[in-house]
């Protein structure tokens, strides 16, 4: 017995395929597409919502994290591999959901360990103020930005307490 098959990347084209046989997931698009084709845009979003409804309750997640909390809680009928989650989280940084960060494993990072990519939520008081261009603190600082940087030393000609711009800075 012989089966049509729909190729995601070219659907006018018509595919043959032995009835025993599981046609590949690049032929077939895999979880993100049904039977005919057709992107699951809907479950895509779902399963988007989930992941940053879970980051979200542990505040910090790795991608082990999440693939683990999904497939021990069965919320999902398709079968998910790491791969589909690390396109979702990598949706979710695209879309200014969470951000990619790396653990220092201090405070938050505890239980990670160091070097490790983890995700974490964007705050949503703070996305007015994420959007604009963030001043680094020593861009703020008149030494920051002073063309004399490399002469000023505690003791020198140019220091900081002999700097105008730093004593203007302080008095501001």
């Amino acid at each position: 017995m012989i089966k049509e098959v729909v190729n995601v990347k070219n659907k006018g084209k018509k595919h043959y395929m032995a009835v025993e046989f599981e046609p590949s997931t690049e032929l077939t698009g895999g979880a993100w597409y049904d039977d005919d084709g057709n992107l699951h845009v809907e479950f895509i979003n779902i399963v988007k919502k989930c992941c940053l409804q879970k980051i979200k309750q542990l505040k910090v997640a790795t991608l082990e994290t999440v693939l683990q909390l999904f497939k021990t809680s069965g919320v999902f009928k398709a079968d998910l591999k790491e791969h589909h989650f690390e396109e979702i989280l990598g949706a979710l940084v695209l879309d200014n959901e969470v951000m990619e960060v790396k653990s220092n494993g201090m405070g938050e990072f505890g239980a990670i360990p160091e070097g490790k990519v983890c995700y974490k939520a964007f705050d949503k008081q703070r996305v007015g103020a994420a959007a604009e261009p963030r001043i680094g603190a020593m861009a703020s600082m008149p030494c920051g930005v002073c063309p004399r940087i490399r002469s000023c030393t505690p003791d020198g000609v140019v220091s900081p307490s002999t700097c105008v711009y730093f004593q203007k800075w302080l008095e501001f």
